[in-house]
């Protein structure tokens, strides 16, 4: 999941001419022969910038601090640090990442590059977040910093690309409940599995796992006796989902007992049967 294009605002900076006069000052400063001290925050931001496009990130990252450490009230202090937040990111140092995105936001927030920067926290979330088995603590803070961008920042360039990763994330998170009630149901704990199940399709239902969530209560309900509530659940499954094979794997095991796809019953599956499909809410 890396991130490798850089703000359009600072585009300019990381192709930054070098004059004549400044070459073989600043090819010192490049190969780390001089004192950051004794240049420019100029030369220094092109120190940076080299160490960049050279693959040392840590280095740049680095270097762009030195921007900012040295000359704090520069405008090169302004881009090297929104730059640092990147350099970070790309070395995957995240949380430094995360902290030098959210300076920026503190000092700047009306700037151009604040939409950039708050993209960045949601990215230093968002990209540890891996396999479905791991703790999801990351993934509902990079839900957070997505909503964020989203909402803060919807002309941005950036809240397309946040609104893709947070339906990723989201679908993320209804996977993880999958696998919790999958588990459960394999050694027959049926109300715990029901339970996961119950929250993908009340909390997660935009998501993919919903058809096969409504499945397995189905199957979960049948093996409790509990004939109303598999009915139910088959019902919504078959209004919302009738051409996946998990309805037609529902409507096979209903069929065995004689029971057919219909809201029954006053339970939670009959209530969402009756306000999403029948439109009553009382």
């Amino acid at each position: 999941m890396t991130f490798r294009r850089v703000p359009s605002t600072l585009a300019a900076a990381l192709v930054i001419g070098i004059t004549v006069a400044g070459c073989s000052q600043n090819a010192a400063v490049r190969r780390g022969e001089v004192d950051l001290e004794n240049y420019t925050a100029e030369q220094i931001f092109d120190r940076a910038e080299y160490d960049l496009e050279e693959g040392n990130e840590k280095l740049a990252a680095k270097h762009f601090g030195e921007v900012e450490r040295l000359y704090p009230y520069s405008k090169w202090a302004k881009r090297a640090l929104v730059m640092q937040a990147f350099a970070y990111h790309e070395a995957e140092q995240y949380e430094d990442s995360r902290s030098a995105a959210q300076r920026f936001i503190d000092f700047y927030p009306a700037d151009e590059d604040a939409a950039y920067a708050q993209y960045l926290v949601a990215l230093s979330y968002y990209d540890q977040i891996d396999e479905v088995g791991r703790d999801q603590a990351l993934t509902f803070e990079a839900l957070q910093a997505l909503r964020k961008v989203i909402e803060r920042y919807p002309e941005s360039e950036y809240a397309r690309s946040a609104k893709l990763k947070f339906e990723l994330a989201f679908n993320h998170l209804a996977s993880k409940e999958m696998e919790v009630g999958r588990y459960y149901l394999r050694r027959d704990h049926f109300t715990a599995a029901i339970n996961r199940f119950r929250t993908v399709v009340e909390d997660f239902q935009t998501t993919t796992h919903t058809a096969e969530a409504l499945h397995r209560l189905v199957e979960a309900y049948l093996s409790l006796g509990l004939t109303d509530e598999a009915q139910s659940a088959a019902a919504i499954l078959g209004h919302n989902f009738q051409a996946t094979e998990w309805y037609e794997d529902s409507y096979a095991l209903l069929s065995d007992r004689g029971l057919a796809p219909e809201a029954r019953g006053d339970n939670w599956l009959r209530k969402i049967y009756r306000q999403t499909i029948e439109g009553k809410w009382l």
